[in-house]
């Protein structure tokens, strides 16, 4: 029988050590973040967000850092609703 696994769904004391760490968004105080955590957020998979990015047809446009895509927090939560 496999041992059950536990999900880290919060980081501690707001101190995030990854960049799949996830924060709900209330909580969230980076002005960016990664397409993983983006996904997560708005519950896409990554190939649906490097499409909209490659397209740039998607509901949010994210900034390119080195190479890497950063998604705005802010618009996130326009997008979905979500108050500070």
């Amino acid at each position: 029988m496999k041992a059950p696994t536990l999900q880290r769904t919060e980081a501690p004391a707001g101190n995030v050590t990854s960049p799949f760490d996830f924060l709900p968004l209330h909580l969230e105080t980076r002005t960016h973040v990664s397409t993983a955590v983006m996904c997560r957020h708005l519950g896409r998979r990554a190939q649906t967000a490097r499409g909209w990015a490659s397209r740039e047809d998607g509901p949010l446009r994210p900034t390119r850092v080195h190479g890497r895509l950063a998604w705005p927090v802010a618009d996130i939560r326009l997008l979905l609703g979500v108050a500070r």
